[in-house]
């Protein structure tokens, strides 16, 4: 293929400078009428944005002006360096203005997009991109340069941005004929392709590899699957704990209880207010990315409570109702959630969250303790601190000592006289149902956050559902960005969590409508499409930040086909058919998609009976892939497949092994 990244540019670096060009004065900026937080933020640099638009791709195409595309989102980092160091520069905006034109993204609005220029960016640079998304285009929209942060100027290495836009500006002026070659190249290989589509067995020696490949990854020190930077991996996690409830393992249950309870001591999880950072800048979660995202949060709640259910313990109980409490008290407004809440406070990364040594023996001193020394080792606190000089509160052990609910209770409290970080109060449909969905499974052990879960559930209806699903809005504002696939599955899936949770049935007649919706909308003989509007990008198999839409739908799917209607088994099996190599060769890239598939290997089970019956065994049975539905005509609780129905018993305490005999 000759498809190439720009390289060529850097060998013209010496022969354009900025100073090849005539500056003109620059236009007003075009963000300040936008919704997006993360576009906010940006209204007053000197470079001219334009949101995504027709009227900024018209011009470029009339001006005949390259087009830099930027996409980012409010909480992140290095989103905000390269803004100061870039694009409140004036001399680079000055130039820029003149010669190319702008477009900012907010990639939590618009997902779409950038998936697309995320495909784009590992095609180019042959790994994986992330933020901020630098693209460059032609003026007809054909991208032929990618990266992620880009300095203001040469660094050791890498290019600068004033140096890049340099050569980029005199070789559009002068209609480079590689240049655009390669854009056009790109552009072709990009378009969504229907090739045919071999398949394989889908058997249990996926189970087997998925195994092994997890073990290989396993930080055995540590817990978790990955060396710095590390991320919890929560669809590992939650694949680990439904194959040790197929068949329980040590091993598995290592790799399970090593994680969660490493993961709780503090540092990437926030021991003080709650809830859980972004991601470890190191290998044993004491140092995190301070950004605190929706979707983490979710996932890690429903995670924790889950584990305290099929594991019996306490303390993961206590971690997803502090999470939960986080996003509740920090995170929720009118029942819905926002986005995200920034890393960066008073001019620095995490000064909300850190503590001077100093700060810490005040506090300690507050508990009545004597030997503060040894009581600051023990929430990892010393003279010389864990961070930058400061100290981030992270505990040696899981017991928790009797005197730390008073020391939070301080630190606390010294924490409400700073500056919380920014708040990002975008809505997102997808977002939301999963912590919607935790709340379901948490509510469990606990009713407020059952009947959270229901007055959350119903404002995220009224908000992003009247005249057609849609994906985000900014909280009190219209929503106007049409959903995409994630929206729907996600919602399907919290739906029927709410179906399993209270056997309302008109949550299980709302979660069919949304999956017949999205298979209108995304799905054509076994592939998905995340999206068919601005761009066709095809629904990504793997677990990325949060577990793929695919997978999600996949589930959905299998639900409905016990529940409602065998029809959507069909649609479930289809798609993972036209998956099941990638499935069975590599599962531990794809842990969401393999538990369906696992699920549809070892077949799913439904119990049925009155509903007043079902409410006091919905957290009982070990076999995992058995839904609850209720009939009132029925006297005892009967078992069934997909299509027959096997056992019936008036005792609860044999469904488990009533459930085993019929596998």
């Amino acid at each position: 293929s000759n498809i190439v990244n720009i390289f060529q540019l850097r060998h013209s670096l010496k022969c354009y400078t900025t100073h090849n060009f005539n500056w003109e004065p620059r236009m007003s900026n075009r963000l300040a009428l936008e919704d997006s937080p993360y576009l906010q933020q940006h209204k007053d640099n000197p470079l001219e944005w334009y949101p995504w638009c027709d009227e900024a791709f018209e011009r470029a195409r009339t001006e005949h002006k390259a087009i830099f595309i930027s996409i980012g989102y409010s909480s992140c980092h290095w989103c905000h360096v390269m803004e100061h160091e870039v694009f409140e520069n004036a001399e680079i905006a000055d130039f820029v203005n003149q010669h190319f034109i702008c477009i900012k993204v907010d990639r939590e609005e618009r997902p779409d997009i950038d998936k697309h220029y995320q495909e784009l960016h590992t095609l180019l640079n042959r790994r994986a991109g992330g933020w901020p998304l630098s693209i460059f285009c032609t003026p007809e929209n054909k991208p032929f340069y990618a990266a992620t942060y880009i300095p203001p100027f040469n660094r050791e290495r890498m290019m600068g941005f004033s140096e890049l836009t340099a050569i980029i500006a005199e070789k559009i002026a002068a209609n480079d004929e590689k240049l655009f070659q390669n854009a056009d190249e790109i552009t072709a290989y990009l378009r969504p392709k229907n090739e045919p589509v071999q398949a394989t067995a889908l058997n249990d020696k996926i189970i087997k590899q998925f195994t092994l490949q997890a073990q290989h990854n396993y930080d055995g020190d540590n817990g978790g699957f990955s060396k710095a930077p590390k991320f919890p991996h929560v669809s590992t996690l939650e694949a680990l704990m439904i194959l040790d409830r197929l068949d329980s393992s040590d091993d598995l249950q290592t790799m399970i209880h090593q994680s969660l309870e490493n993961m709780a001591l503090g540092g990437m999880y926030d021991l003080i207010d709650g809830g859980f950072c972004r991601y470890s800048t190191d290998e044993t979660w004491l140092v995190p990315h301070f950004e605190k995202m929706t979707y983490d949060n979710a996932l890690l709640c429903g995670l924790y409570a889950k584990a305290a259910m099929v594991y019996h313990n306490d303390r993961y109980l206590s971690v997803a109702r502090e999470c939960a409490d986080f996003m509740i008290g920090f995170m929720m407004e009118d029942d819905l959630f926002y986005s995200a809440s920034d890393a960066d406070s008073e001019g620095g990364e995490g000064h909300y969250f850190i503590y001077t040594y100093d700060e810490i023996v005040r506090a300690l001193s507050e508990c009545g303790i004597s030997d503060i020394v040894k009581a600051a080792a023990t929430v990892g606190a010393s003279a010389k601190g864990n961070f930058e000089g400061y100290c981030i509160i992270r505990l040696a052990d899981n017991e928790r000592p009797e005197w730390f609910e008073t020391f939070k209770a301080t630190l606390q409290a010294l924490r409400r006289s700073r500056t919380y970080p920014f708040i990002d109060r975008k809505v997102i449909t997808a977002w939301n149902a999963m912590m919607i969905k935790s709340l379901f499974i948490l509510g469990r052990s606990d009713e407020r956050y059952r009947l959270q879960a229901i007055r959350s559930l119903n404002r995220l209806k009224e908000t992003m559902a009247q005249g057609g699903l849609k994906h985000s809005a900014l909280i009190h504002k219209e929503a106007k960005i049409d959903a995409f696939l994630e929206d729907y599955a996600y919602l399907s899936d919290a739906l029927i969590e709410a179906y399993q949770s209270t056997l309302d049935e008109t949550y299980l007649i709302e979660a069919q409508h949304f999956a017949n919706k999205a298979l209108e909308l995304f799905y054509e003989e076994g592939k998905w499409y995340f999206s068919r509007g601005a761009f066709a990008t095809v629904a990504e198999l793997d677990d990325g930040t949060y577990p793929s839409a695919l997978g999600i739908i996949v589930s959905v799917l299998l639900g409905l086909g016990i529940l409602v209607d065998p029809k959507y088994h069909h649609f479930a099996f289809k798609t993972l058919e036209y998956n099941s190599i990638k499935l069975m060769k590599t599962p531990i890239y794809y842990p969401t998609l393999t538990v369906q598939a696992v699920r549809f290997i070892k077949k799913q089970r439904i119990v049925k009976g009155k509903s007043s019956s079902l409410q006091t065994v919905v957290s009982l049975p070990t076999y995992p892939f058995v839904l609850f539905k209720n009939d009132e005509t029925l006297e005892e609780f009967t078992i069934c497949g997909e299509n027959s129905c096997f056992a019936a018993t008036k005792e609860a305490e044999s469904l488990n092994e009533l459930i085993t005999r019929t596998l």
